[in-house]
């Protein structure tokens, strides 16, 4: 059952197994953003905790620490009874993140079984981890193999759309290699992962594997980013903010860099059976936590013949989503993030509306409090509108009509993103001689935004590069030894 008012329990910064204030003692607030209430006041991770963080990452990776002396199997149970302590307060870390980030309890709930899963996934890959051996040729005896061995102290930096399964996606492959970590949430959704940590402590984790620094992209996010003694940087977030991530990892210690970035994605449907289905499945793609979510399909292609019935339909099904209250059952569609975001998303959608595009549904609306905007629906869009190009992240539709595959393939293909993108059809042939040409990291048939533990998730082009889930993610945590093997000369 949802708590409406669940108790917020831990706001200090978690370092080597410990919560404690920032050093500098500053602190910052984070808000409902459906009531705009003041949730709590967190410490504000500065340079001076990012490098305690650093450090009790690195000691905990010593060679004699418990943690790298621990079996695979071991190492495998702790993530397993981690696992299991998110699914004993399910409902409590649920409702916790539903205050802090705004999506309605119901998609949240589904989310934190992800985040079981997922932890449950890569503590199985623990003791399956292996190189291998090579021939070398000869016969005296010689051989070589190889060692995959994890990379350090890895730094992950997550955003506020998905604070838990985000978390994750990072630590999961990351403890399942070996490594120890920094996080840096969102400091707009910091409240899921420090509770997290509180669980990383009773599951039996040593000291300083994990550690958890809220704060500030320039005040904690580049420390970390620059930091000469982090190894590895994951990241997940904008494009422009990727490329800094990039470029910091460049010129500190030319660490090892992964990032899932920005999307514009598309959703193609050609020919179905069932319309309304397929209408249901554009407005997921599209609405999905508000339009909040990198792969969001805000761009749904449908063919001519089909074009006018499924206006038809996506107008009404838009109309109908409701948009309120995150605990209430009914609620389909929560707040924009905070006012900066909401004002992002009205500009654009105003945009829309000025340089020519029909607006068929939604816009501001009127709400008494909280960062709402009605979901919107838009026809008769340019490829070249400001809203046709840029990155929403908000609940924004565009219907476009074509005529042959050929066509929709160059216009899916033509945006400097590359994250995601699906089709709908009747015809396999014709689905993948789509998936075969669209350049984009995950392609969907008949269904959108559909994630899995065990499947790899990434971007081509400006979308990132770099692997989250799926055994490809825990090449991105491990380094790769070669060793070469005489007899001793006799």
């Amino acid at each position: 059952m949802a708590i409406r008012k669940p108790a917020i329990k831990y706001t200090k910064l978690f370092i080597n197994n410990q919560f404690v204030d920032s050093i500098s003692g500053k602190t910052f607030r984070t808000i409902n953003p459906a009531t705009g209430e003041v949730l709590g006041s967190v410490s504000e991770a500065g340079q001076a905790d990012i490098d305690a963080a650093v450090n009790a990452a690195k000691n905990a990776f010593k060679f004699d620490a418990p943690w790298r002396t621990m079996l695979p199997k071991e190492r495998g149970n702790l993530m397993y009874k981690l696992a299991s302590l998110i699914e004993r307060d399910h409902q409590y870390i649920a409702s916790l993140e539903t205050v802090d980030n705004g999506q309605p309890y119901s998609g949240i709930f589904n989310d934190m079984q992800f985040v079981i899963d997922v932890f449950r996934y890569y503590a199985g890959w623990c003791d399956k981890i292996r190189g291998s051996t090579i021939p070398v040729g000869g016969d005296d005896g010689a051989f070589a193999y190889t060692r995959k061995e994890p990379i350090g102290v890895v730094g992950c930096i997550i955003p506020w759309n998905f604070p838990m399964l985000m978390l994750s996606w990072k630590l999961g492959p990351a403890l399942a290699a070996g490594c120890t970590v920094v996080l840096k949430p969102s400091e707009l959704t910091p409240l899921t992962a420090l509770y997290f940590g509180s669980l990383v402590v009773e599951a039996g984790f040593p000291p300083g594997v994990v550690n958890i620094v809220p704060g500030y992209g320039p005040t904690a996010g580049e420390p970390i980013a620059y930091h000469p003694d982090v190894n590895k940087i994951a990241f997940t977030g904008s494009t422009q903010v990727g490329k800094l991530v990039a470029r910091a990892a460049a010129e500190s210690n030319l660490k090892r860099v992964s990032l899932e970035l920005g999307g514009k994605s598309c959703l193609v449907v050609y020919d179905t059976p069932d319309l309304a289905k397929a209408a249901e499945i554009a407005q997921f793609a599209s609405f999905f936590n508000q339009g909040q979510n990198c792969t969001a399909g805000s761009k749904i292609f449908v063919h001519e013949e089909i074009y006018d019935e499924f206006l038809a339909k996506a107008k009404e099904l838009t109309a109908a989503r409701k948009t309120g209250d995150p605990f209430d059952e009914a609620t389909m569609h929560g707040p924009q993030i905070d006012q900066k975001q909401l004002t992002k998303v009205l500009d654009l959608i105003q945009s829309g509306v000025d340089e020519g595009a029909t607006l068929e549904v939604g816009g501001k609306g009127e709400f008494k409090e909280g960062f709402f905007v009605n979901p919107t629906l838009f026809s008769n869009v340019n490829q070249d509108m400001k809203i046709a190009q840029e990155e929403i992240f908000g609940p924004v539709q565009m219907v476009f009509k074509f005529s042959t595959l050929e066509e929709v393939i160059e216009q899916v293909n033509n945006t400097k993103y590359g994250l995601a993108s699906g089709i709908i059809t009747s015809k396999m042939d014709r689905a993948l001689a789509y998936v075969n040409r669209v350049n984009a990291g995950s392609l969907w048939i008949n269904c959108y935004d559909n994630v899995m533990p065990q499947v790899p998730f990434g971007g081509f082009k400006q979308s990132g590069f770099g692997r989250e889930l799926g055994e490809e993610s825990l090449k991105e945590y491990l380094e790769v030894k070669s060793v070469i093997c005489r007899p001793v000369p006799t």
